[in-house]
């Protein structure tokens, strides 16, 4: 298995968007301290084995609809992609409970059932967006663990809409979007999303709310013209991409105005490793 085809397998890229869960938890539960990378490195293990998993277990499908995929275009087998995807998630359990104890396992336990959850049962039902929701909402709590994880159950709400929306319009990457509808939806779920975490939040939050806002809007936006995969695709990975933008907004909300701007960083980072591997 050659380096890229691991990347590929586990969207490596994507993984930007998950250490700003756990830096939002920490920091709106008040516990941003020195357990917070090892938490935020737990939740990248444990993404990372959530997408490896979704391979092996849409292996099937993707030879029909995604043969250029790494286990239907025959670079990394079957095996080795289970293999990878329970290798990282016992990982992201043991990282979790050597950097945050008990209190972190009590999340990243459940955290790992509800990703191989959605990955095996939920992706292809009307649960799959709430349960992908679930998901980056305990990702949220993993962070806040280290504090007072009900002052971080707003943050991992705005975090879990997000997701939501992102995740609806991911079930049409293959066939497009039939009707105007669903993107006008997530739009405005975008929208209020927006409003609500800028609101009393300050300028610093203001700003990366907007920046967000505008980074995952316009590629919705375009759907209205055209609803093809192509365009699809596009807009999934922009709500992959603008979320750090969105998790810096609620950190720096939560008062560490320099953490949230440093985990907006990733945004134009996450963007330019885009264009080398797939996010989606």
């Amino acid at each position: 298995m050659r380096l890229r085809d691991l990347a590929e397998l586990v969207r490596a890229p994507a993984a930007l968007s998950v250490p700003g869960d756990t830096v939002a938890g920490a920091a709106a539960a008040g516990g941003l301290g020195r357990s917070t990378p090892g938490l935020a490195a737990a939740s990248v293990c444990l993404y990372w084995g959530g997408m490896a998993a979704n391979d092996w277990a849409d292996r099937d499908l993707d030879a029909v609809e995604r043969p250029e995929r790494p286990i239907p275009s025959g670079r990394v087998s079957a095996p080795a992609a289970l293999g990878v995807a329970a290798g990282l998630t016992a990982a992201g359990l043991a990282v979790a409970g050597r950097a945050g104890g008990p209190r972190a396992l009590a999340v990243a336990v459940p955290l790992a059932a509800a990703v191989w959850a959605y990955d095996l049962r939920l992706k292809n039902t009307a649960a799959g967006p709430a349960g992908m929701a679930v998901c980056r909402a305990l990702d949220v709590l993993l962070g806040a663990s280290s504090g007072n994880p009900v002052r971080a159950l707003p943050a991992a709400t705005a975090i879990g809409v997000h997701t939501y929306a992102v995740t609806a319009l991911s079930r049409h990457e293959v066939a497009g979007s039939p009707a105007a509808t669903l993107p006008a939806a997530t739009l405005a779920t975008t929208a209020a999303v927006t409003g609500a975490v800028a609101a009393r939040g300050g300028v610093p939050a203001a700003t990366l709310a907007g920046q967000y806002a505008a980074g995952f809007g316009r590629a919705q936006a375009a759907l209205f013209a055209d609803r093809s995969a192509a365009r699809v695709r596009s807009a999934v990975g922009a709500g992959i991409t603008a979320l750090p933008a969105l998790q810096g907004a609620l950190t720096a909300r939560a008062g560490r105005t320099l953490a949230g701007i440093a985990v907006a960083a990733a945004v134009p980072i996450g963007r330019l490793l885009a264009r080398k591997v797939s996010p989606t």
